[in-house]
Formats: structure tokens, sequence, C-alpha cells
């Protein structure tokens, strides 16, 4: 289970999707988001399918490691989902048991939700597949670079939200290290309920927090022998260009964004 998390995870490539600028990629991703959560009728979430399956194309990445990525919110989807069904009122009833009372309004409205979550959760996860952290890094700096004005530590921040993001794939492979150790040594992390589970999972923590205060400690001492000092006199190998094809990729989202505004206005 653990070694299906690819959240923070880069596949190096050489698409048209890879070669965008990373800052075009992070505002085309707010704008995918925005378009999503405007978006309400069957139309417009075929459209925003549509257009998720043409993107994925374009990235060349393999689909089973996109669902590799969605196995860890299936259960959250799964959720969502019961929540939907028998917590939304209808005209037309389905089942009606005891207290429980299920509507056609209550499944559709669950199906859109399932819909959009899995929708959001692949749209993002075609960032951290085609950014690198380091491009990552300094797409969000040049971003919020308006905000220094304010003295806000915008180099500091951006670099702690690639670090945090970096570390999670790093972090699954050490759990998953640790709990094959101990699997040797007679663990069981399989057998149970739930509660069993959840607990036979709690000595998996001290040894991972040493881990992580050990790898911090690791890293932060390369960062000072590299003379790493924040943002004062940091320079850049490669620097951040807008092409073409980036302003036509932005051009396209707003009009994507726009489109699902017009369609929920004329409620199609």
């Amino acid at each position: 289970m653990l070694k299906d998390i690819t959240l923070g995870q880069f596949f190096p490539g050489e698409s048209i999707v890879h070669r965008l600028d990373p800052r075009t990629k992070i505002l085309l991703t707010i704008l995918y988001i925005a378009a999503l959560f405007v978006a309400t009728g069957v139309v417009a979430y075929a459209i925003m399918l549509a257009v998720l399956v043409v993107c994925v194309a374009l990235t060349r990445i393999r689909v089973q490691s996109i669902v590799k990525g969605l196995k860890p919110v299936v259960i959250i989807i799964l959720f969502t989902a019961i929540l939907n069904i028998f917590f939304t009122a209808g005209e037309t009833v389905l089942i009606q048991f005891w207290k429980i009372t299920i509507t056609r309004e209550g499944v559709v409205r669950a199906a859109y939700m399932i819909l959009r979550i899995v929708m959001l959760i692949t749209g993002t996860l075609l960032l951290t597949y085609t950014t690198s952290p380091i491009a990552l890094t300094d797409a969000i700096e040049r971003l919020l670079s308006p905000l220094k004005a304010l003295r806000i530590p915008v180099h500091e921040f951006a670099m702690m939200m690639s670090l945090a993001l970096r570390f999670i794939p790093t972090l699954i492979e050490e759990t998953d290290k640790i709990m094959s150790a101990q699997k040797a040594r007679g663990a069981d992390f399989e057998s149970g309920g739930l509660i069993r589970k959840a607990r036979a999972m709690l000595p998996l923590l001290v040894p991972l927090f040493i881990s992580a205060f050990r790898r911090a400690d690791e890293l932060a001492v390369a960062m000072e022998s590299r003379c790493y000092h924040g943002d004062k006199g940091r320079t850049r190998m490669k620097q951040l260009h807008m092409a073409a094809r980036d302003w036509i990729a932005l051009l396209l989202g707003l009009a994507l964004l726009g489109g699902m505004i017009v369609l929920r206005v004329f409620g199609i």
C-alpha cells in the first residue's frame, strides 16, 4: 500500500507538458480547480473529463501511476459518497428502510462528488508528476514575489513547501523499510480489525520520527556546507522564461474557466 503512494514524485519526460514553464503549470492547475468547482451539469463535467483525459495523454505518464496516486484516497472518496447518498434529500425515493432513505438526487450527487474528487486529485497530481521540486520552488517564489514588498519571506516559504513535498516519497520509503524490518521480527500489521491495525502502526512512529529528524539534520548540514543563506545573493542555473506555448496554454485555461461559468449561468 505504501509503495502505491506517488504524491510528490517527479517523472522526467520530454512531453509538451513537461516543457511548459512551471509557473504556467501552477496557474493552469488553479484555473482547472476553479473550473471544476464551477462545473455543475452533465455537459460541464463531460468537458472537464475530456480536458483531463487530453492532459493525461499529453504528459505521456502511465495510467497505472495515476491510479496508484488515487489509491490512498479511496476511503475518503467512499466516505464522501456515502454521506451524499444517505444525507441528501430528494423527491424520488429509491430505497427506504427504517430511518434510511436513499433518493435519486442523493445517488446523482454522490456520483458527481466522486467524479469531482477523482478529477481534482488527478489534475493536481499531474503538476508534481511533470515538475521537478527545484522548478516548483522557483515558480512558487516568482509567483509570490510581490509579497516581498510586505517583508514576507517568500523564498523560505517556497523552499519549505518544496522540501515537504519532496520528502513525502522519502518518508514513505523509510516507513516501508521499518515495516519490513519489524515484520522480520514477528510484527503483524495485516491481521485483525481496523483498530488493531492502527495500534500495530504505533511502534512505527518512534523510529520514523527519529529517521525524519536525522534526515532533516543531514539536509540542514548539507545546505549550510553549500553556503545556503536563503534568497540573499542566490542565483539560478536555469532561468524561467515564458514561451508562446505557455501563453497559449494560459489562454486555453482561461477559456475553460469562462466556458464553465457560462454553462453554470445558463444551467447546462
